[in-house]
C-alpha cells in the first residue's frame, strides 16, 4: 500500500511515472479520514490545494533532479505559517489566524516539489512535552491510544507513525521534535541552530527553537533537512553556510568514539528504557565502536536553567498576543477600558501552561531578579556548552536515550508541572548547546510501546550524525513496526517503484 512507503520511495515511483501525485496524495488523505478520529493529529487538512499541487505535478512533469522531493505528501506542524492555511499554534489566540506568507521551510520544501497536506496538532505555542496543552484537545499516541504522543510535535509525530503523512515538520524548543519521534517509534531530528531558518516559525524560545524534520527512516529525515536548510536572509539567527548534505551512504561505525555519561543517566531512567539503551549501545560495539566514559557535570541543572531562559523568551516573544492588531479578542463592555481588553483576551486566549510559562518569564525578567535568574541561567547554559566542547575532544557523539520513560498515561502528570518537565531531561541540553541531536527508534518495552535512541553531535556535522544514525538503523531495525490498529494494507508484491 502506497501509505507504507517512505518517502524517497515515494519520490522515485513518481520520477519513474509507476504512479501519479494525484493517486499518492488521495492515499494519504483517504488514510487520515481513516485514522485521524482516532488520534486528533491533524487540525487542517489542506485537501484542495494538495490536490491541485499534485495534479500540476503530473501534469507538467517538473524535473526530478531540481525537484528532490517531487511529489512527497508532508504534514507541517501548526506554529509553521502557510500561506492561505490556518495557522494556530494550538491556541485560542491564534485560532483564526491564516498567513499571507509561507514559513521559509515551507517554501523551500514546495520548491523542492513537495506537497503540504496540511498543519498538525501541538501544544499551545508549542509549550509542553505531552501534546495535551493544545486548545484544541490532546493528541493520542498510535501506539496506545490512552497514552501521549510526546511533544509538542505530537501531531506530526502521530501522522507519521500512523502513516498518514510520509514525513513531517515540528519545531524543537527542548526536545519537541525528538521526544515525540521516540515516543511513536519514529526518527526525530533536532538540527544545529542555525543550520535552519526561522523565518515563519512562531517564536516561543528564541534563541532555543529549530524546526526539524520527523520521518518514518533516517534516509527520509536527511531528505528534508537537505530541502530545508540553508542560510536564510530574513532570519538574523540564520548561519551562512550551505544546506546540509545527505549522509555519507558508506559511513561505518568502525573506530566511532561514542561518549556515553553514565552519571548523568544513574538516576531516573525507567528499567525498560535502560535495557534497550545498554542494548542498542551493544550493537554499536559489535559494529566497532568504542565506548567513551564521559562527565558532563552541569548536565543535570539543563531542567532549571532552560525553565528560566525559555520562560523568559517566552514571556517576550507573546507579549504581542493583545487582541490589538490580530488574534483573538475578548468581547468588551460598555466599562471596560485598554487595560481590561488586554487581561480578558489574554485570560480568555491562553492555556493554563502558557500562562504558567509568562508569569515565570515575565518573574525572572523583573527588576531586582534579572541577575539572580536570568543572567545566572545565561551563565550556566554557557558551562552545558563548554562541559559538550569538552566531550567532543574525546569522542564523536554522544549517546543518551531520548526520554527516561516510556510515554505515560494521558492526564498522568497534567498537575504535576515539574514531573511533566522532567520528561524532556536528556533533550534539553542540546538546545541549550545549539547542537544537533537525533532520536531513531531503538526497540519496544514489554507492553509495545516505542523507546528511541538519542544522539548528539558536534554543530554542522548533520551529515556525519545522519550517516551514524542510518547504519544503527539497520542494526537495530526497530522502525518498520506499524502500531496495532493501524496497519496498513500491502498487496502481495507491490513495491515502490517496481
Amino acid at each position: 500500500m502506497i501509505a507504507s512507503w517512505t518517502a524517497v520511495q515515494i519520490r522515485e515511483a513518481i520520477r519513474h511515472r509507476h504512479i501519479s501525485a494525484e493517486e499518492v496524495v488521495q492515499t494519504f488523505l483517504d488514510r487520515i479520514t481513516e485514522c485521524d478520529g482516532r488520534l486528533n493529529a491533524w487540525l487542517t487538512v489542506a485537501a484542495d490545494s494538495a490536490l491541485a499541487e499534485a495534479r500540476a505535478i503530473d501534469r507538467t512533469r517538473p524535473d526530478p533532479v531540481a525537484r528532490p522531493l517531487l511529489g512527497v505528501p508532508v504534514a507541517i506542524k501548526d506554529n509553521l505559517c502557510t500561506r492561505g492555511v490556518p495557522t494556530s499554534a494550538g491556541s485560542r489566540v491564534l485560532q483564526h489566524f491564516v498567513p499571507p506568507f509561507d514559513a521559509t521551510v515551507v517554501s523551500r520544501l514546495r520548491a523542492a516539489g513537495a506537497i503540504v497536506l496540511g498543519k498538525t496538532n501541538c501544544d499551545e505555542f508549542a509549550m509542553g512535552s505531552s501534546n495535551e496543552n493544545s486548545a484544541f484537545g490532546p493528541v493520542r499516541n498510535p501506539w496506545a491510544l490512552d497514552r501521549i504522543p510526546g511533544g509538542s510535535s505530537g501531531g506530526s509525530a502521530a501522522a507519521v507513525a500512523a502513516r498518514m503523512a510520509p514525513v513531517a515538520l515540528g519545531s524543537d524548543t527542548g526536545g519537541s521534535v525528538r521526544l515525540p519521534a521516540a515516543l511513536c517509534g519514529v526518527v526525530g531530528l533536532k538540527p544545529t541552530y542555525g543550520r535552519v531558518s526561522r523565518f515563519g516559525l512562531i517564536a516561543f524560545g528564541s534563541s532555543l527553537d529549530q524546526v526539524g524534520p520527523l520521518a518514518r527512516t533516517v534516509d527520509d529525515a536527511a531528505a528534508l533537512l537537505t530541502a530545508i536548510s540553508g542560510h536564510d536572509p530574513r532570519d538574523a539567527t540564520s548561519a551562512p553556510r550551505e544546506p546540509a548534505g545527505m549522509p555519507d551512504a558508506e559511513a561505518s561505525l568502525v573506530g566511532l568514539r561514542v561518549g556515553v555519561p553514565r552519571r548523568f543517566m544513574a538516576e531516573g531512567v525507567d528499567e525498560r528504557v535502560s535495557r534497550i539503551f545498554e542494548t542498542t549501545l551493544g550493537h554499536l560495539q559489535t559494529a566497532g565502536a568504542s565506548l567513551v566514559e564521559i562527565d558532563l557535570p552541569h548536565a543535570p541543572t539543563a531542567i532549571p536553567t532552560y525553565y528560566i531562559v525559555a520562560t523568559a523568551e517566552a514571556s517576550s516573544n507573546l507579549a504581542r498576543y493583545d487582541g490589538v492588531r490580530y488574534g483573538y479578542r475578548a468581547a468588551l463592555s460598555a466599562d471596560d477600558g485598554l487595560v481590561r481588553m488586554y487581561e480578558k483576551t489574554r485570560d480568555q486566549g491562553f492555556g493554563a501552561e502558557v500562562k504558567r510559562r509568562i508569569m515565570l518569564g515575565t518573574y525572572v525578567l523583573s527588576a531586582g531578579y534579572y541577575d539572580a535568574y536570568y543572567l545566572k541561567a545565561q551563565q550556566v547554559r554557557t558551562l552545558i556548552r563548554q562541559d559538550y566542547e569538552r566531550a567532543f575532544a574525546g569522542s564523536d557523539v554522544i549517546a543518551m536515550p531520548t526520554s527516561p520513560g516510556p510515554a505515560f498515561a494521558l492526564g498522568e502528570r497534567v498537575d504535576d508541572p515539574l514531573q511533566m518537565y522532567l520528561a524532556d531531561v536528556f533533550t534539553v541540553s542540546a538546545n541549550l548547546a545549539g547542537l544537533p541531536a537525533v532520536s531513531i527508534p531503538a526497540g519496544f518495552t514489554p507492553e509495545g510501546l516505542p523507546v528511541g535512541f538519542q544522539l548528539t553531535g558536534a554543530a554542522f556535522d548533520e551529515s556525519r550524525l545522519l550517516g551514524i544514525s542510518r547504519v544503527l538503523e539497520g542494526l537495530v531495525d526497530a522502525g518498520s513496526k506499524e502500531p496495532p490498529g493501524f496497519e496498513t494494507i500491502r498487496q502481495p508484491g507491490a513495491e515502490a517503484g517496481a
